[in-house]
């Protein structure tokens, strides 16, 4: 540590008051009373955002540019007071005094967030008033705590900008995507087609679109922890076939539900909860049935392939506006088996589907290492920051780090 600076614990520099929740029956909406603050949920970048809550009856205050901690979990995260505020038992404030520059306090609470949320070191579930009190801190002279902020405001500027870049860069490279994959589906549109429907590119057998077991069909207290698996909403979410978490129903159980089995290849389209999501069963699948959350296709593959149904479910202009026009609202609610049976196709050769697969599984490879690339651009930021942090509380911090600045944001 520098000359000059002195460790002393945080409750010798800074008043911490531990909040206090009103009774629920104070709380109203028509702001009236103090805006109340419960715990992280309004918390953003550095100020924390519009009260959602107000009370008459006032037990803990905050006021303006108090550092509110959030002392249940997430425990550790901070946020800056703007206003006079009551303050509910998920937060303390932590009140400046004149030995300290509120935002050098500010910048050392971040730095120390990560050891307290339990990322570096030990778990804390929650964290009371003498506790934060009892933090050390480093103290240099307050000329040089402003000196130090000064330089973590700029870096911490660039910082921002390079992820926004990197963001902006990201959504830029989605949008494109979506882009390119819509024109080569509209290829289907410009060539030879044909106007067929999802039922008419069914497999010809019974039970060849499907949704799964409903009601005493298949209770819950049924799932067993190992034996033929059950498909839902979770394997499909991502628009690629995943296993999240297992569910598993007895082969007994299984030979009664047998109509629902899975197939590889089939197509699978949540048509509940999260509604509109696709994923093509793969090869490898063990024996399993869908559930009731899901509509499974099993395709005539001469015809259709199930990946080509898949990007035409979720690119096609045709179904698109199909979609938007019979199921209501952003995740699709309303979607049905009958909505997705009677989906209107313009289906070129199976020839011309393969080529529109591979075109699309190029770009969508390409997109992929643009968001790894961009994934570990935001690590890289994120860990600059606690470099620089690291730095400013060991006295080591002399200057902006121009050239770590620099390569990340390029």
């Amino acid at each position: 540590m520098r000359d000059g600076w002195e460790v002393k614990h945080l409750g010798a520099v800074a008043e911490v008051i531990a909040g206090q929740s009103p009774d629920g029956e104070f709380y109203n909406s028509e702001r009236i009373g103090l805006p109340f603050y419960q715990g992280k949920k309004e918390f953003q970048e550095t100020y924390i955002g519009p009260a959602q809550v107000w009370t008459t009856q006032i037990t803990r205050q905050a006021i303006a540019d108090d550092i509110l901690m959030s002392v249940r979990a997430p425990v550790g995260p901070v946020n800056f007071a703007t206003e006079l505020c009551c303050i509910g038992r998920g937060l303390a404030a932590i009140r400046a005094s004149d030995q300290i520059d509120k935002d050098f306090l500010f910048y050392f609470l971040r730095f120390k967030e990560a050891k307290i949320s339990g990322r570096e070191g030990a778990v804390f579930a929650s964290i009371n008033k003498a506790e934060i009190a009892a933090f050390e801190l480093p103290v240099p002279p307050l000329s040089e705590q402003k000196r130090i902020v000064a330089i973590l405001d700029e870096a911490f500027a660039g910082i921002a900008a390079a992820t926004a870049n990197a963001e902006k860069n990201l959504a830029n490279a989605r949008e494109l995507f979506n882009i390119a994959i819509e024109a080569q589906l509209s290829r289907t549109s410009q060539g030879q087609h044909q106007n067929t429907t999802v039922a008419q590119l069914a497999e010809d057998r019974k039970n060849s679109i499907r949704t799964g077991p409903f009601g005493s069909q298949l209770l819950h207290g049924e799932f067993v922890d190992e034996g033929i698996a059950v498909l839902g909403i979770d394997n499909v979410v991502q628009n690629q076939f995943r296993w999240d978490k297992r569910r598993y129903i007895t082969p007994d159980k299984f030979h009664e539900l047998t109509r629902y089995k899975v197939f590889p290849g089939d197509v699978l389209i949540s048509i509940m909860g999260t509604c509109g999501r696709c994923a093509v069963v793969p090869d490898d699948i063990p024996l399993a049935i869908n559930s009731k959350h899901l509509c499974c296709i099993s395709l005539d593959q001469s015809r259709c392939l199930p990946e080509f149904l898949k990007l035409y479910f979720l690119h096609h202009p045709v179904a698109k506006n199909y979609l938007e026009e019979r199921a209501s609202g952003a995740i699709m609610a309303g979607l049905n088996m009958g909505i997705i049976k009677d989906l209107p196709i313009l289906l070129p050769c199976v020839k011309e589907q393969a080529a529109i697969i591979g075109t699309c599984e190029k770009l969508s490879r390409g997109l992929s290492d643009l968001m790894e690339l961009y994934s570990r651009k935001r690590t890289h930021l994120a860990d600059l920051k606690q470099a620089i942090l690291r730095q400013a509380f060991s006295g080591e911090l002399t200057a902006l780090p121009e050239a770590a600045l620099q390569e990340e944001a390029a």
